[in-house]
């Protein structure tokens, strides 16, 4: 844990475009889908405290997921460039379903010359390129951009209903994903939600002129479809953060734990738009402003923790019998929705728990491809991060798709006054992240979770020792 004993502390926040182009694979499903254009940018947002010596930076992408390449690869570049510790810097993602599928592209940028084959590949390769070389470049920009500066925190509540459980326990005491309300068998939604909306507000110290906001709320991304590079709702919310704090003001949206919520009512009333979505949220934010409270003594408190999160066994034989149900899926066969699921996550973990796989997985998988992590063995090795400021509030950054219950938990237990979850920080290869409940009830993210049962209970307990150490951290003289 590294902290600063002076009061002074001055923040910059940057944004750099990131959309690729035309053609490029667009994430989020299980078949390849290419952009046909722009509906609107997707951008790297970067926020870098300076408190004395002490620094930290975070950058939120419209990506779907943040891969350990790319983390790894973005946080030594920044580094580089900035002087800011390597273990100091947090890339996350905000989990749009309708930005890059990078993961095998960036792979290739990353390996031997005589691995991208094609035009194609080579094409793709320099995007990654570029994606990387812009992320570093926001934290950069932040940097260079920090001035003395004035925080206020606080939350809001999210009334307007926009945020629901999509998992259900069953009459058999199962748990199913997405099924609603309506289902002759359905009994009740199997998990809360967080209507909390956590703020942080930047101002220039020197005339109190808003510089940037940043927001967390738990509601997946995947409000949107087609084949259009989108950011999804939290587009909508800048909109309205800057119509409220001017034009040049950066609105940094972190997501919450929110791997088993999603838009969809489950009395199977009709979805709200991404436009929608995001114009609620903007306006309870935009609400909440007035209620901010100042950051006394804004004191800046950087703490990490390496957890080993126990990946889950698989058998070459299962690796074979995976190999030949994707290759039939790809070759546009009909094979069961979760069974597709468990094969391309059983592919997944072959390529990293061996470091000779049992299949060359290049051309099968995307996700899961990794030089940071190849062979990386029984367990993933995660950092959780938090960034304390002042006693009033912090920030933790957790990996993967993080089940609401395990945001809640740490919510509850912080003792800052306002705490923000933000998942999909630093790694994506987890994908989701269960209770251990949940991981008792199955479903479609328990299918694709790659760690086992108990994972996000070490992450808590991880991101609760952080808290306290941050917090007692912030109060010596």
């Amino acid at each position: 844990m590294t902290h600063a004993a002076d009061p002074a502390l001055r923040v910059g926040v940057a944004q750099v475009e990131i959309t690729p182009p035309v053609g490029f694979p667009m994430a989020g499903y299980y078949h390849e889908r290419l952009a046909q254009g722009t509906a609107n940018p997707l951008w790297a947002k970067a926020i870098v405290f300076q408190d004395g010596p002490v620094q930290g930076a975070w950058v939120v992408c419209d990506l779907t997921g943040v891969s350990i390449d790319l983390a790894t690869t973005v946080r030594r570049r920044a580094a580089e460039r900035t002087g800011i510790p390597f273990e100091n810097i947090v890339v996350s993602a905000t989990h749009s379903h309708t930005a890059p599928d990078y993961y095998r592209a960036l792979y290739r940028h990353l390996g031997p010359a005589e691995e991208i084959k094609t035009d194609t590949d080579r094409e793709r390769a320099a995007y990654t390129g570029r994606l990387v070389d812009a992320i570093a470049q926001s934290i950069a920009d932040a940097q260079k951009g920090a001035i003395a500066a004035k925080l206020r925190s606080g939350s809001a509540t999210q009334e307007t209903p926009v945020s629901f459980s999509r998992r259900f326990v069953m009459r058999d005491g199962s748990q199913q994903t997405w099924v609603g309300l309506k289902h002759p068998e359905a009994v009740r939604c199997a998990n809360p939600i967080d209507p909390e909306i956590g703020l942080l507000q930047i101002r220039r110290a020197e005339d109190d002129a808003p510089t940037g906001l940043v927001s967390n709320f738990a509601l997946h991304l995947d409000t949107v479809g087609g084949h259009m590079w989108h950011a999804d709702y939290p587009y909508a919310i800048e909109q309205a953060v800057r119509k409220e704090l001017g034009e040049k003001a950066v609105s940094l949206f972190g997501t919450g734990c929110c791997g088993d919520i999603n838009h969809a009512d489950p009395t199977g009333a009709a979805r709200r738009t991404a436009e929608a979505i995001g114009s609620a949220l903007g306006t309870t934010i935009c609400g909440g402003l007035a209620g901010l409270k100042e950051v006394e003594k804004p004191r800046l408190t950087v703490a990490s923790r390496r957890v080993d999160l126990p990946l889950e066994p698989v058998t070459p034989a299962e690796v074979l019998q995976s190999l030949e149900l994707v290759k039939a899926a790809q070759a546009g066969q009909t094979v069961p929705f979760l069974e597709h699921v468990l094969a391309y996550k059983r592919l997944m973990l072959d390529q990293l728990l061996r470091k000779e796989p049992t299949v060359d997985g290049t051309g099968l998988v995307s996700l899961g491809l990794s030089r940071t992590w190849r062979g990386v063995g029984e367990s993933l090795p995660i950092d959780v991060t938090v960034f304390g400021v002042g006693d009033d509030v912090a920030i933790v950054f957790l990996p993967g798709e993080v089940f609401v219950e395990l945001g809640l938990a740490i919510k509850q237990a912080s003792p800052y006054r306002t705490t923000m979850v933000v998942e999909l920080s630093q790694c994506v290869e987890t994908i989701y992240i269960p209770t251990r409940a949940g991981s008792v009830g199955g479903g479609y993210e328990v299918t694709n979770s790659l760690v086992k049962r108990g994972s996000g209970e070490m992450l808590v307990e991880a991101a609760v020792g952080l808290l306290r150490e941050s917090r007692a951290g912030a109060l010596k003289p």
